[in-house]
């Protein structure tokens, strides 16, 4: 009976750890993704230390009860939602920088740490943690590891999965698995800290994680904008940037909608008749920041166009990234919005535009393009009217066809976001039976009985008699 597994998690971890009240519990039930199917949780828990998390995944264990892993709650595919009946772990009051060692370059932290905050405490020591999800100033890092988050610097430092050497891992039975070391180079064994990363919570609870650190960039970025009247131009130049060997530190487009919305809402002057606008910046410092911005206005002027404009000034950097980080924000104001997140080969970036820019007109429905230029990482975000049926409709067929369209050009489904349950249907289809069979087998020998975050990123076996 419920009541007795939730009198053993009160037991377990305090009675001011575990809630049981529908109204309060249903605050807990998704995450930010609008369509993404949501469950109401039995109990919502909040373990403090890696002990309380083993108690309550073997409570689970022994009443068959499902445990859905949560950090913030930023994440944009449903993976963090809620399963009918299940415990939702609430991860955030496991919040400390346990340990930041200039001399090897690395933090451990608990996964309730929010992203800035990490950045903000190893700053003092001169060090940089470079993962930054838009969302940086409030997601956790266990989110960012379960999700392997991306973010606007990726095109220089990578995502998360470059960063992480060790995890502590709790499993479905309660047991403590270590992976990874502390040393720079290691690979004694299977990579297990790489299976863990991105399994979205499916195969176990991250509560700890030893994270590889970097020297602080040069304090003063240089940042260039560019407005182009074609895709192809844009296209261009991020082919252009790739064979030149320049790598910025950022290197970000939106399309002719979202320049259009941000103008709107920002009132910031922007060329609204541009097809593409490009927002780069480096990172270099000094004279080495200056000429990769001149290589790259060079670049940006060879393409045709139509601005170029950069500046070493810090506070009007801001401003012109700011215009970036609006985009979604300002897209927002028009309606209820669907976020997508499809990475292509970064010849076919102009091409995905296009192709979105074609299924817009095909299901009359406002799509924005904007992304990660640099590492082909767009994010089609799809306008609607929730409260119209009609219009539901069609926001999840465009959504259907922007997938469609980003594994024709030879890319993936998502580049960061992750799988969750909004993309579950979609992942053998990239992946193939074969690697989607592996994936279950993995799942199963973890996770035999199916209590770890069931239904995301992978659906059940299918039946042998089916």
């Amino acid at each position: 009976m419920t009541t007795t597994w939730v009198a053993e998690l009160a037991d377990a971890l305090g009675p001011d750890s575990v809630l049981t009240d529908p109204d309060v519990a249903a605050s807990y039930a998704r995450d930010q993704a609008v369509l993404a199917e949501a469950g109401t949780p039995a109990a919502v828990v909040f373990p403090r230390s890696t002990a309380e998390v083993v108690a309550v995944l073997q409570i689970a264990a022994r009443h068959g009860v499902p445990v859905v892993p949560r950090g913030a709650g930023s994440g944009l595919v449903g993976a963090s939602n809620a399963v009918d009946g299940g415990i939702t772990m609430v991860m955030t009051r496991m919040d400390a920088v346990l340990e930041v060692s200039p001399a090897d370059r690395l933090a451990v932290v608990q996964p309730g740490v929010v992203n800035k905050a990490l950045r903000d405490a190893v700053g003092a020591a001169g060090l940089f943690y470079p993962p930054d999800p838009a969302s940086y100033d409030w997601c956790t890092l266990g989110g960012n590891l379960a999700m392997n988050s991306g973010g606007l610097c990726c095109v220089k430092y990578g995502v998360t999965t470059d960063y992480v050497l060790g995890l502590e891992v709790v499993l479905a039975d309660g047991r403590v698995l270590r992976t990874g070391r502390r040393t720079v180079k290691g690979v004694a064994g299977y990579d297990l800290t790489r299976l863990f990363v991105g399994s979205e919570g499916t195969l176990g609870v991250i509560t700890e994680a030893t994270l590889a650190l970097r020297p602080a960039p040069a304090a003063d970025p240089v940042t260039l904008v560019a407005t182009f009247a074609t895709s192809a131009q844009t296209g261009q130049v991020v082919e252009s940037v790739v064979t030149s060997g320049v790598v910025p530190s950022m290197l970000e487009v939106m399309d002719r909608t979202c320049i259009r919305a941000v103008d709107d809402m920002l009132r910031a002057d922007l060329d609204r008749d541009a097809q593409a606008l490009l927002v780069a910046r480096s990172d270099a410092g000094g004279a080495a920041a200056l000429d990769e911005i001149a290589e790259l206005t060079r670049l940006c002027e060879a393409a045709g166009a139509d601005l170029v404009h950069s500046t070493a000034d810090p506070a009007e950097g801001d401003l012109l990234l700011a215009a970036r980080r609006a985009a979604l924000p300002a897209l927002e104001r028009l309606g209820d919005v669907l976020l997508d997140d499809v990475a292509v080969p970064r010849s076919r970036v102009a091409t995905f535009i296009d192709g979105c820019d074609a299924i817009s007109a095909q299901y009359d429905l406002v799509i924005g393009v904007m992304g990660h230029a640099g590492d082909g990482n767009m994010h089609p975000t799809i306008v609607f009217d929730g409260s119209d049926a009609d219009q539901r409709a069609r926001a999840v067929a465009a959504f259907d066809a922007i997938l469609e369209l980003g594994l024709s050009l030879g890319g993936t489904i998502t580049g960061e976001h992750g799988v969750g349950t909004l993309k579950a249907d979609w992942l053998e289809r990239e992946i193939g039976p074969v690697s989607a069979d592996v994936h279950r087998s993995i799942k199963d020998a973890l996770d035999p009985s199916g209590l770890l975050n069931p239904g995301k990123v992978l659906r059940r076996r299918p039946s042998a008699t089916a």
